[in-house]
């Protein structure tokens, strides 16, 4: 039997054409080899993307609708959940093992790694200790795996993986594992995830300055892996889940449930929860698009109602637009609201900022009912935020308890936001790759788990 040819794939995350002039290296390899439009998925987030990438089905036979959605069975909104058991359909992996039994595969921080029936494991996990502190580390398997990286490249840099710290030296890190695992523990598929441009698009915007700094300083990193790639013989395959667009409107769409009497809250210690559970409707934001949940058949009018004319939502998808954009699945909401292009959805519900939760202002992306972006900022209206962080930081490194309450509840610096489907190609997703027979046109995003098994020879 023929061995199949070794692939590397890096989801680069928010790469477009405007990027890509700003990457040498990249741009390299996509004149070398070829490179097209990538007509992603909505919503065009990360798991979404990604989880339609390796199925090659859409979120309504996959399940996975956004980053994160509502429980039903739990009564609960979570997101960023990491088992694989929550991604239906056949996986690019088992598809290669049909055709090609011992195939192996390395999974080095692409979502929904653990429990995932490949080879090798590198996924984020912190240490959540008994009393409350969190801690970076990362989750591998092999289980030997974890001391091996950390003893060479330090432990998984998890605070500038997210948050106001979140910045180059996470996809330096992933890169250099990346790398590793390549010489040491090679495999015939070895995917690496780089978020590095997600950061600085969505703080300052996919036209600024400093977002093509950190297209080109991501760029640098990738060279040696790139370098590596080639003396292996090793087909490299760069793509993108989606494009960031620039946003100046934040849409505060659970506010306006709430206004209408359909979000329903509790309150502890002066404090106000969300109550999925009794709201008559309440809405999962996630960036650029929301699943509003309504409880009962009855209440969709009025949900309906008090979602169309607020400013900021272009749509709101029904049963038969969700099946047109392939989202009808159950854990879909009831609705799905749409942002226009400069809009973008905050999860904020409560009406008056003193009655917020105290995890409001933690980077706290398990407790809160929808995407927050400003966690990536330090708030600005503090003039002591930086004394308060150093002050926690101290108390951290000390073994003490620690709350590191420094992000804004203003969400109006977020100037980059991404979900609804690109308006124009030079903003949308690519898809680039070492060999130039490979692409010769947009590929779309159900396509590239079939592109992956043909590079590899595995029809």
């Amino acid at each position: 039997m023929t061995a199949p040819r070794r692939l590397l794939v890096l989801d680069v995350v928010g790469l477009t054409q405007r990027l890509l002039d700003h990457m040498p290296n990249l741009s390299d390899l996509a004149d070398a080899g070829s490179c097209a439009p990538l007509e992603t998925v909505l919503p065009a987030v990360t798991c979404t993307a990604q989880a339609t990438f390796l199925t090659g089905t859409t979120p309504a036979e996959h399940g996975i609708v956004g980053n994160g959605w509502y429980f039903r069975e739990q009564g609960e909104v979570f997101l960023w959940r990491q088992h694989n058991g929550l991604v239906g359909g056949d996986k690019l992996w088992d598809a290669a093992r049909r055709a090609h039994p011992g195939y192996t595969v390395a999974n080095i921080c692409w979502w929904y790694a653990m429990g995932a029936d490949t080879d090798i494991t590198v996924t984020p996990r912190p240490v959540y200790y008994a009393d409350g502190r969190k801690e970076p580390d990362c989750y591998t398997r092999p289980a030997d795996l974890h001391d091996e990286l950390t003893e060479t490249f330090g432990t998984f840099p998890l605070f500038h993986f997210w948050g106001p710290g979140a910045d180059l030296v996470s996809s330096q890190w992933i890169a250099d594992a990346t790398r590793h695992i390549l010489r040491t523990r090679p495999t015939d598929l070895t995917l690496c995830y780089l978020p590095h441009l997600d950061y600085d698009l969505q703080r300052h915007g996919p036209d600024d300055p400093r977002s093509y700094a950190a297209a080109t300083a991501l760029d640098t990193v990738l060279a040696p892996l790139l370098d590596d790639a080639r003396a292996a013989g090793i087909t490299v395959v760069a793509l993108s889940e989606y494009g960031v667009s620039r946003v100046t409107r934040p849409v505060d769409i659970n506010r306006a449930l709430r206004r209408a009497g359909l979000l329903e809250v509790h309150a502890q210690a002066g404090m106000e929860y969300l109550d999925p559970g009794a709201s008559r409707a309440f809405a999962v934001a996630d960036h650029q698009l929301a699943h509003v949940y309504v409880r009962r058949p009855e209440d969709l009018d009025a949900a309906r109602a008090a979602l169309q004319e607020v400013p900021g939502v272009a749509e709101l998808l029904d049963d038969e637009g969700k099946k047109a954009h392939g989202l009808d699945h159950p854990r879909s909401g009831e609705l799905v609201a749409v942002a226009e292009p400069d809009a973008w959805f905050t999860y904020y519900y409560w009406l008056d900022d003193a009655r917020a939760p105290d995890f409001a202002q933690l980077v706290e992306i398990h407790r809160k009912p929808g995407y927050d972006p400003a966690e990536l900022f330090l708030d600005p209206g503090d003039p002591y935020v930086r004394v308060r962080a150093a002050t926690a930081l101290v108390r951290k490194k000390l073994g003490m308890r620690y709350r590191m309450a420094v992000v804004p509840l203003d969400p109006t610096p977020v100037r980059g936001s991404h979900g609804r489907l690109p308006g124009c190609k030079e903003d949308g997703p690519l898809v680039i790759c070492s060999r130039r027979d490979a692409v010769d046109g947009p590929v779309a995003a159900t396509d590239v788990k079939a592109l992956l098994l043909g590079l590899a020879g595995l029809h």
